[in-house]
């Protein structure tokens, strides 16, 4: 069951943008908590300082003397795209500056698992660095950690994860969730963090002459933005005031023709216009191809796709991504039709479904399980953990949460409970990991079933679409489309305006395998409208019906025109 409901909107914060934007803007952004011309400027100059963060100036000495004494460094990162993002960017910015050998390692997910752990230190010794460089990860490596000092080798930790109940004994963290630490916002990606990192560096390098004594001109850290646009955006952290500036500047620089080859490419492949990016295309373009490689192949293919230079091969290297991305979307088709069958089974019974759902099958892709939790969890509204075999009587499992369920700190309380029972875990409020033994697979899910007693009621458990309101004719048109496109960046914690209405159906066909294509038009207007209802189909109402709609007005771009179109989150069928 899903309801909308109108968002609540403080009127005084309304008028306070009176003049400043278009009046359904003021409405919009006010409902967002923004309410004052400041916070609408993108410029880089309103980006919290790096001095902020704790642990920064001793992360920049221990930088410092390695450039200085010319240290091989080696950067180890995770293997999806704000990792991905992460490595990329301290690898390029530190040949910028003057590095002589620098190189990274991403964990193969299959056979190391997540973060900086003793196995992949040894791997990584292999290459005799005398400085890891962990981004995205390490908060939680202590054993990693001490494995890599046992050997000699110091450890700088750059995360964004929320640390357990104790820290690693690295040489320096930066982590601005970490115990102390005061910096404005905890809603940095790993790709912020490292950006951050490596501005904080360049000033040191700076003010010490190191550029001047090398006659070498200081770098442009910007053009690493669209580095962190990506993969701030394909890591559904919050975009609050700090997130959308870095989003904003990167989408900029890749509109003007300056993001890098690798970007453009990932986007060429996936159809969409370089000149007209926005957030949503790093979330559901360039974001899942990249992640691909990390899912079923190894995070190294789209590192080069990121560092690379030449168009050429950039092309290349995006569409092998994109063949591994359509290899992807088939096995998470088969997963979520395996998944539906046997919560169908569950249903079939008088009991209705449990408050978080815990699914597994021994044939499911370790890769894709994340993607499968966040299908099921839309569908049903309810957290979901998905798992797959990992060897050796070990399961890890996946898991995506709901408004209201802090997921991370619901796995914490379980483990305080059950000492033995989650071998590891990690995570955000919205999306975690765990590994656990199969055998124990039967009383973790009792455990969080009981867990979620206490966390969830039932209306936590029907879904909600928050409607900025009902949009009168006239803005149902293209100008306002672009309007709304230009006041992004939208995503995660800044959703993008949701509005709703009761529309006629003309007519309606499918189109791929389950979208519906439909013509609309206002009860109470004249106008013929397109619209796009993704993944509907099986709901189709039928030509003359009545429905009420939640939709996000866009622009679409076929051939060259644009036109306006609605895209149809939920419809419902109105009484006749």
């Amino acid at each position: 069951m899903t309801t909308i409901v109108t968002r609540t909107v403080d009127e005084r914060a309304v008028r306070q943008l009176a003049g400043l934007v278009h009046p359904a803007l003021q409405r919009i952004f006010a409902a967002r908590q923004v309410c004052s011309e400041a916070e609408l400027d993108p410029a880089l100059e309103h980006l919290h300082r790096p001095a902020a963060l704790l642990g920064i100036e001793r992360a920049v000495r221990l930088l410092h003397q390695a450039l200085e004494q010319q240290q091989r460094i080696l950067v180890v990162g995770d293997f999806d795209a704000d990792g991905a993002t992460s490595s990329a960017l301290v690898v390029g910015a530190l040949r910028d500056f003057g590095a002589a050998e620098v190189d990274y390692l991403v964990p193969n997910r299959f056979e190391y698992g997540y973060g900086l752990t003793p196995e992949i230190v040894a791997v990584a010794a292999r290459r005799s660095p005398q400085l890891i460089i962990t981004v995205d990860n390490g908060i939680s490596s202590c054993d990693g950690v001490a494995a890599a000092r046992q050997r000699g080798i110091p450890v700088l930790v750059t995360d964004h994860h929320l640390p357990g109940s104790a820290l690693p004994e690295a040489a320096a963290i930066v982590n601005p969730n970490q115990p102390g630490d005061t910096f404005p916002s905890k809603a940095l990606a790993g790709v912020g963090v490292a950006f951050y990192l490596m501005m904080a560096l360049r000033a040191g390098l700076q003010s010490s002459g190191w550029f001047a004594a090398r006659d070498r001109a200081r770098p442009n850290l910007a053009k690493y933005l669209d580095l962190v646009a990506l993969g701030t955006v394909a890591d559904l952290v919050p975009l609050d005031r700090n997130n959308r500036i870095l989003v904003q500047q990167g989408l900029r620089r890749i509109r003007a023709g300056h993001g890098r080859p690798g970007i453009r490419a990932l986007l060429e492949v996936a159809g969409r216009n370089t000149r007209r990016v926005v957030a949503a295309d790093f979330g559901f373009a360039a974001g899942p191809r990249l992640n691909a490689a990390g899912r079923l192949d190894d995070m190294s293919l789209g590192i080069e796709c990121l560092l690379c230079e030449d168009p050429q091969r950039a092309l290349d290297l995006a569409q092998r991504l994109d063949a591994l991305n359509r290899e992807r979307r088939e096995i998470e088709a088969d997963m979520k039709q395996q998944a539906l069958r046997a919560l169908e089974a569950l249903q079939l019974g008088e009991a209705p479904l449990p408050a978080g759902l815990c699914l597994y099958d021994a044939a499911w892709h370790q890769g894709v399980i994340g993607i499968l939790a966040s299908r099921i969890k839309e569908q049903f509204h309810r957290p979901v953990i998905a798992f797959a075999r990992a060897g050796d009587n070990a399961l890890k499992g996946s898991a995506r949460s709901i408004p209201g369920l802090h997921i991370r700190d619901t796995l914490d309380a379980i483990a305080a409970r059950h000492p033995q029972l989650l071998q590891k875990f990690g995570g955000h409020a919205m999306a975690a990991g765990l590994s656990l033994a199969e055998s124990d697979l039967k009383a973790f899910r009792s455990a969080f079933e009981d867990e979620l007693s206490t966390r969830l009621d039932g209306r936590s458990l029907h879904g909600v679409l928050e409607s900025d309101g009902q949009l009168g004719e006239d803005d149902l048109a293209l100008e306002f489309s672009e309007l709304l496109r230009d006041a992004g960046p939208w995503g995660q914690g800044f959703p993008e305006p949701l509005f709703d209405g009761e529309f006629i159906v003309l007519a309606q066909r499918i189109v791929g395998k389950d979208h519906l294509k439909l013509s609309l038009r206002p009860l109470a207007g004249t106008r013929t409208l397109d619209a796009i209802a993704f993944n509907q189909a099986a709901q189709a109402p039928h030509t003359g019906q009545r429905l009420r709609l939640a939709y996000r007005l866009d622009s679409n771009e076929y051939r060259g025109a644009l036109s306006v179109q609605l895209v149809v989150e939920h419809f419902e069928a109105l009484n006749d």
